[in-house]
């Protein structure tokens, strides 16, 4: 596992925080790649945002839109949903929806991660954006290879990437 810190700037568009916009470039490579909260970013082949605010192929809530997709039908996911459950709530409201104890519990990112998971194929990278480490998870069968610790300095967080790849599975054993 490679892990670096750097520093960036901090923004609300996360891919255009400098180091973060280069692992980006040298992580996001050929294939189909999906992007559930794409906000303003054209980076993945099919984007998604909530809002429709923003010129995305759909605007449904992310977890529909990652249903969308056929089991082990893609190759790379960019993964950066709202960090906090009071994020999700000013989305939501910001868009009109309810907020919910579906969308306020753990369980809103444990459902997103179980389907990125089911939809990724073998060999296929999630990049995960946000507060913790944790990305898809080990128990999805996903290895960790790359983390960057983005220091915003100050009182600012900082954000934490991390590059995920599917391990291969046969007859139920890890390769």
């Amino acid at each position: 596992m490679f892990i670096e810190r750097l520093w960036g700037f901090p923004s609300k568009n996360t891919f255009s925080i400098k180091p973060i916009a280069e692992l980006l470039n040298q992580e996001v490579d050929a294939g189909l790649w999906i992007d559930p909260f794409a906000n303003n970013s054209k980076l993945a082949t099919i984007t998604n945002d909530l809002s429709e605010e923003f010129d995305t192929d759909y605007h449904l809530d992310a977890l529909d839109f990652l249903k969308m997709f056929e089991d082990e039908s893609v190759d790379g996911v960019l993964y950066d949903p709202p960090y906090s459950t009071r994020q999700v709530s000013e989305v939501y409201k910001g868009v009109g929806l309810p907020v919910n104890k579906e969308t306020t519990q753990s369980t809103f990112w444990t459902k997103q991660k179980e389907e990125i998971a089911r939809i990724l194929k073998p060999g296929g990278k999630a990049i995960s954006f946000g507060w913790n480490s944790c990305g898809v998870g080990k128990k999805h069968n996903f290895e960790i290879v790359r983390i960057l610790l983005v220091s915003h300095g100050g009182h600012h967080n900082d954000t934490i990437v991390t590059v995920e790849v599917k391990r291969e599975v046969e007859n139920d054993t890890e390769i």
